[in-house]
This record gives C-alpha cells, structure tokens and sequence, in this order.
C-alpha cells in the first residue's frame, strides 16, 4: 500500500461506505487518497463495540436510514441476500486487486447495487473474473498479510468505525461527515480555530464503572 497522508478506510459491509464511496473517488481527482480495505471486525474487537446491526433496534433503524440516504442521493441501493456478512472474501480480492478504483466500483456493484452474496469465494467468481484476477488470489498468503496491515494501520490511526476519512491525523467517520471532511481539506485552518479547539479538549464529566 502507498504510504500517503490521506486514507479513506472502508469495509464493503458497510452500506454508507458505498455511498461515501463516489464522493470519495470524485474527490480522488483533486487529492491524493489513498482507499484502505479493513476488516471492521477487527475494529470493533479492539475499540470494545458493538457494530450497529448488533444491536437489534439500532440495526433496524440503521438499514432503514441508509436506505433513506441512498433515495434522498439517488443513488441504487439494494441489501445482499444477508447482513451482516463475512467481509473478508471482499476485502481479500480488493487487496489482491491493489486496492483500484475499479476493483472497489466492481465490488460495491456487486454487493450493493445488484444485492448480491459476498461472503465466498464462489459468491464472488464474476467479480474475480471481470478483474481478470487469477483463480484463488483473495485466498493467498499475501492477500490475507496486506489485509491484515492494513487493519492495523488504521487502527494505529485511531480508526473506530467505517467508512472513515483520514486527512492527515484527523478523522472523519461516516458518511455524513463528508461535507465536514471536504470543508476540512480545503480550509486546513478549519480545525484549529479556538472553539474546535476548546471542545476537541473538553474534560470527561463522568464514566460509567
């Protein structure tokens, strides 16, 4: 992976990566992102949280919400046969793809614009196949290793949730922080003024046992 100041971190599970996605690609043309593939998983192992359809009433208002996004966009939207699912066989052929603008429209196409299965290798044999990637390359040794660093990079970048748009060491998680990141990148003063500043410090009031 390109060491680059500027990563978009994303997991094809999540349905609001794939909206941020063509605004993050648009804004690849005037700036140097790097799009990351990590396992959200791991992220919510190690950050100590429940994703968003592990909690039963959140998922339900999650998935009504993206689908809301995605109208209000006019952007297609329709679910895989199942979620959540296993991200990895994704997350794998992305790696092995290099991680290109391609490989990651293709993806998303797949899973969430035509709905389909992602979580096997044999799921995703017509994506395989249109890359023109050799057979059983997302099961590969290298594969799984660059999946793996990449995963921790974010997590050593302070990553707690996908999609998350990191611009230098600030972050930006979701979707509907885009325009927020945006503002930030062409205003890098934004950050710094006194009330940014003041709230980014704000001392813990109280913390549950």
């Amino acid at each position: 992976m390109t060491d680059a100041t500027n990563r978009w971190y994303f997991d094809f599970i999540s349905p609001f990566a794939y909206l941020q996605w063509p605004k993050v690609r648009a804004l690849m043309n005037e700036h140097a992102i790097v799009p990351v593939p990590i396992l959200f998983a791991a992220v919510l192992d190690t950050r100590g949280q429940k994703g968003p359809a592990e909690i039963p009433s959140k998922r339900e208002f999650t998935y009504q919400h993206v689908l809301w996004q995605a109208r209000q966009a006019g952007v297609p939207l329709r679910f895989p046969p199942k979620h959540p699912f296993n991200p990895l066989p994704a997350l794998r052929l992305c790696v092995a793809a290099g991680a290109s603008p391609a490989s990651i429209d293709a993806l998303f196409d797949w899973i969430w614009v035509q709905g389909r299965a992602a979580d096997s290798a044999e799921a995703l044999e017509p994506v395989r196949e249109t890359l023109g990637l050799p057979v059983g390359v997302a099961d590969s040794v290298e594969a799984k290793a660059m999946l793996r660093t990449c995963t921790e990079i974010a997590l050593t970048a302070g990553v707690f949730g996908v999609p998350t748009l990191a611009l230098g060491s600030s972050l930006f998680w979701g979707n509907d922080a885009h325009e927020f990141a945006v503002a930030a990148l062409r205003d890098p003063a934004l950050l710094n003024e006194a009330e940014m500043q003041r709230v980014a410090g704000l001392p813990v009031g109280v913390q549950r046992g």
